[in-house]
């Protein structure tokens, strides 16, 4: 089937993407789905950081490549085997599909799959097959989903099905900044009521990894970010204390504010300067946990004494450690219960021609999510 999609040409070219236009949205051509995989109707789709990062040429991936992997559906036909979903399901994607069978995915962790690991990073889906093309040749999908698109085909492992009660501009939400955020603080770190908790950087997957802070009862929440409209925002979201990471005593001012800093740290924004807050903010015998993706040529300095001497722990946070087919509709019905407000992270609606301009509204930090609606 043709359909149109949102292609990035070229990674790197320069900024504003409005004027160099590396996402080109055109007419694409979509095979149907195979053995153990679904075609999905797109309904929503959020524009996150790690998108950027693809453009901007942080995170390699083969290019040309249908962009996007936070989003909601509709299932509208499935190929041989499956047997978990059915056309006219509601499902979100999952960003990293797993095989059910490799070690990570036997011990519980099917986010660090590591067949799903290679396929995201060769641009193919689990089974290592492409099903777009472009002027007749093969083109990559993004993190086996590739939902800047009108429609898409993936592995039976990259949707969960949802209540359909949820609107799917809402559910976009829960394909990954939610259960990045909610999931590191959650799961990864497993906050306990009444701690002591601080975010560094402020977009979708922290202020989410905030809210879930809040909604466990942690008696004080610090964020940290460069801008001060995302500090308000986070002091209407829960925070008790807000700090400006351009002081340059805003370290010395946290643990100060703090009495020596706060137990459970989370880096969210994907930067060595954002890490080395992280933990130098992070007290005594507390936990640094960095769910934000920086270069892969940069490395953060981590003072071995103090880790050592304070016992210190230090841990990495991907797809918040969660069981999405566990975790997702877990935090739908706490966001149907009031507890986890997420809806108010969803920065406006926009249409799938808007996306150059997108990715300069990210890149700026003036927004939070902004969701493309077909």
């Amino acid at each position: 089937m043709k359909m149109r999609a949102a292609v990035l040409l070229e990674a790197g070219r320069s900024k504003p993407y409005a004027n160099s236009t590396p996402v080109a949205v055109t007419e694409v051509d979509l095979d149907p789905p195979g053995p153990g995989e679904v075609l999905v109707e797109m309904k929503a789709a959020g524009v996150c950081h790690s998108d950027l990062s693809v453009v901007n040429g942080t995170r390699k991936r083969p290019v040309p490549i249908v962009l996007g992997h936070e989003a909601a559906g509709i299932i509208a036909e499935v190929g041989p085997g499956v047997s978990s979903v059915k056309p006219g399901d509601h499902i979100v994607f999952i960003f990293a599909a797993s095989c059910g069978h490799c070690e990570p995915c036997l011990s519980g962790r099917p986010g660090i799959c590591e067949p799903g690991t290679l396929a995201n990073a060769e641009g193919r889906l689990l089974n290592g097959d492409k099903r777009l093309s472009l002027d007749g040749k093969p083109i990559s999908h993004q993190s086996g989903v590739s939902c800047f698109a009108e429609y898409a085909v993936a592995s039976e492992h990259s949707v969960i099905k949802i209540d359909k009660s949820l609107p799917l501009d809402e559910a976009a939400l829960f394909s990954c900044a939610v259960i990045t955020g909610v999931g590191a603080v959650l799961n990864t770190a497993q906050v306990k009521p009444g701690a002591t908790v601080g975010v560094v950087g402020l977009g979708g997957v922290g202020l989410n990894a905030l809210l879930a802070a809040k909604m466990i009862g942690a008696k004080r929440i610090i964020a940290i970010d460069l801008l001060d409209s995302k500090l308000a925002l986070a002091r209407q979201l829960g925070a008790t204390d807000t700090f400006n990471a351009n002081d340059p005593d805003c370290v010395a001012a946290m643990r100060e504010a703090t009495g020596g800093g706060t137990e459970y740290t989370f880096e969210a924004a994907g930067t060595v300067e954002a890490m080395n807050i992280a933990y130098n903010v992070t007290r005594r015998g507390g936990t640094t946990v960095s769910s934000g993706l920086s270069h892969p040529d940069h490395n953060a300095a981590i003072n071995h004494l103090t880790m050592v001497a304070e016992e210190r722990t230090l841990k990495g946070s991907y797809m918040g450690s969660c069981v999405p087919v566990r975790d997702i509709p877990r935090y739908i019905q706490l966001y149907q219960q009031g507890l986890l407000p997420v809806d108010r992270l969803l920065s406006e609606r926009i249409k799938l021609a808007d996306i150059n301009a997108a990715f300069d509204k990210l890149d700026r930090g003036e927004t939070i999510r902004q969701v493309i609606v077909f």
